[in-house]
């Protein structure tokens, strides 16, 4: 007759009992870089990809194809100067972007979207707002890669000018100054330009239309001031030339050069701002790059966009 199973309860036979395993869990102890660390990290990724650095080849095409646009011109100028032994430049420093202003507002509505548009698209702005970095860390750093990739984008020309003047053996006080003086305009046109292509960018997650919106709002607003200017020229209602250059962002920039940078303006029959026109020119130029920054602020408010 069979014997019965066993009605232990004990484990089975070649089991092991229950052990607890330290499997090691530690806190960390590292270094906490904390919200400086991430708020430079962002900002030196953004200027990285504004040049398509870091990313695919194809990123990389159309920035560097605008970056070698803006610089031939420059290299032009300084081979002739130094072939032909010229005394001083052709064109002063402070108008050389006001000349490739097309180029640099192509190269604005290329990237301003790429800055913002992705991660509003992709919905990627909470991961940012998460700790440690806040709304405010990522605003700057945005604005701030923006400014300084077009300041590069502006600068360089300007150098290229200024080491062939010295190769050229021109009056080193006056290259230096005018060389300053052209570095002033271009960092104040980089922020003016910076924000109002963030601005215009953040308001929509399809780069396409950040693109468009980009071109149709330098391009329209200065289109719109030089027609108007010289209807005024011909109109022999010169008085108002000036005022009408505050409502376009490249003429806002030629009125503060002519100012105060010692710029000959390209308003219709030179009639650039004054002193005290400057004054005000400068002041609504500082206004505008604080509204966007306000705006950015604004639009960011909510970390779930």
């Amino acid at each position: 007759m069979p014997h019965d199973a066993p009605t232990t309860g004990g484990p089975a036979r070649g089991a092991h009992p229950d052990v607890i395993h330290n499997i090691g869990y530690r806190p960390y102890e590292g270094a906490r870089l904390g919200r400086a660390y991430a708020r430079r990290s962002l900002f030196s990724q953004s200027l990285r990809g504004a040049y398509g650095l870091g990313r695919s080849a194809r990123s990389k095409v159309l920035p560097m194809i605008l970056f070698g646009v803006m610089c031939l011109p420059a290299a032009i100028v300084v081979a002739v100067a130094v072939s032909t032994k010229m005394h001083s430049l052709p064109m002063q420093y402070t108008r050389y972007a006001l000349y490739v202003q097309a180029v640099i507002g192509l190269y604005l509505a290329a990237q301003a979207p790429q800055a913002v548009s992705r991660d509003l698209r992709f919905k990627t702005v909470p991961l940012y707002f998460s700790r440690p970095i806040e709304r405010v860390d990522y605003v700057v750093a945005k604005f701030a890669a923006m400014a300084s990739a077009l300041f590069v984008l502006t600068a360089v020309p300007l150098v290229i000018l200024y080491v062939g003047a010295l190769l050229a053996k021109m009056d080193f006080a006056d290259q230096t100054k005018g060389f300053a003086q052209g570095l002033v305009s271009v960092a104040l046109l980089s922020l003016l330009f910076a924000g109002i292509g963030l601005v215009v960018a953040a308001l929509t997650p399809r780069r396409g239309f950040g693109v468009a919106a980009v071109i149709a709002v330098l391009t329209i607003s200065y289109g719109a001031v030089s027609t108007v200017q010289g209807i005024a020229l011909t109109t022999d209602h010169t008085d108002v030339i000036p005022w009408l250059g505050l409502f376009s962002p490249i003429t806002l920039v030629d009125g503060v050069q002519t100012a105060f940078l010692s710029a000959t303006s390209t308003f219709p029959g030179g009639h650039g701002p004054g002193t005290a026109a400057g004054v005000v020119y400068l002041g609504v130029l500082l206004a505008v790059v604080a509204g966007c920054y306000a705006l950015l602020m604004r639009r960011y408010r909510r970390a779930g966009l």
